[in-house]
């Protein structure tokens, strides 16, 4: 098995290795991982010590829990649902319709673990259909402990002028206000030691000017979280936030032109985040690890401070 779970660096085609550079390619929106070229993003190896990688350890940390993720089709929600399911956690995920074959591989993926997982195929822009996402882990998953709000998008203009103004509304349904609405709709379901996790960006702290829509629903959503942290708390309820920087998902290649691309190395790293460098950070911030922590956000970004 360890032969099976560790290797050793190969040289900057390793994706934990300084330099490392993401194959430049295009994919219509929304961006599917199965489409991607290899390497494809990773959703349960980690670094070690030497560059390579090695399986995420598992400890039981989330045994019984029930999880809603959305976005959780691949990418960093895919990673998420897979490492809860190490961890013991069941989920309900949600995708777009045109994401069920990605979806379907996480299904597969999570009950390989011996767990349960559910696709719900939404446009989460509608808040009819938050509700319904709240509605469908309360059937299948008979409860929900954990509320992952991962699903967003985003568009490269470079300047406001133009930026129209029907694609500033769509990012701001998808990204924050669905965030809301599930979050309304999931709390009355929610109890001591429940969490709610939300994956906001590096690019509310360094304010991105090629995303601009995007990076105001990032800042949102920081003020979201620590808003809803302070008023929920009182009720055991944790509310944190992570924010990624560079990570290797399939909404890079389906929104990022070339020379974005040829700069996503630029961290202090000398490499882009994988999303299970980013799960983890969600399985500790869902976990009672983290007990003591709310209305936080963690910046796995490969070292830029942002002292946020």
């Amino acid at each position: 098995m360890q032969e099976e779970t560790e290797r050793t660096a190969r040289g900057p085609q390793s994706q934990f290795q300084q330099g490392h550079q993401i194959p430049v390619q295009h994919h219509k929106k929304p961006g599917l991982q199965h489409e991607m070229e290899d390497p494809k993003p990773t959703s349960t190896q980690l670094p070690s010590e030497d560059n390579g990688y090695q399986t995420y350890k598992a400890a039981g940390k989330l045994t019984g829990k029930n999880a809603i993720i959305t976005g959780g089709d691949s990418g960093i929600g895919r990673a998420t649902a897979i490492l809860f399911a190490m961890e013991g956690a069941s989920s309900l995920i949600t995708c777009l319709p045109e994401e069920e074959t990605d979806a379907q591989e996480t299904v597969r993926r999570v009950k390989e673990l011996g767990q349960k997982c559910f696709v719900l195929k939404v446009d989460l822009r509608e808040k009819e259909n938050c509700k319904k996402v709240v509605d469908a882990a309360l059937q299948h998953l008979g409860g929900i402990d954990i509320l992952i709000n991962n699903a967003g998008t985003q568009n490269m203009i470079e300047d406001i002028k133009d930026l129209d103004e029907e694609q500033w509304v769509s990012t701001f349904d998808t990204n924050i206000h669905s965030v809301f609405y599930l979050s309304k709709y999931a709390l009355p379901h929610l109890k001591n030691g429940s969490s709610i996790i939300n994956c906001a960006s590096i690019n509310a702290y360094i304010g991105r000017p090629d995303l601009l829509d995007y990076t105001a629903t990032k800042g949102a959503l920081v003020a979201f979280t620590r808003g809803l942290s302070n008023q929920q708390i009182k009720n055991g309820i944790r509310v944190n936030a992570v924010c990624p920087g560079p990570v290797w998902t399939p909404l890079i290649p389906a929104t990022m032109n070339s020379s974005a691309m040829e700069q996503f190395s630029g961290t202090p790293m000398g490499r882009p985040g994988q999303p299970s460098e980013i799960a983890s950070c969600f399985v500790f911030l869902a976990s009672q690890d983290s007990s003591f922590i709310s209305g936080q956000c963690l910046h796995p970004n490969g070292g830029v401070v942002v002292n946020g």
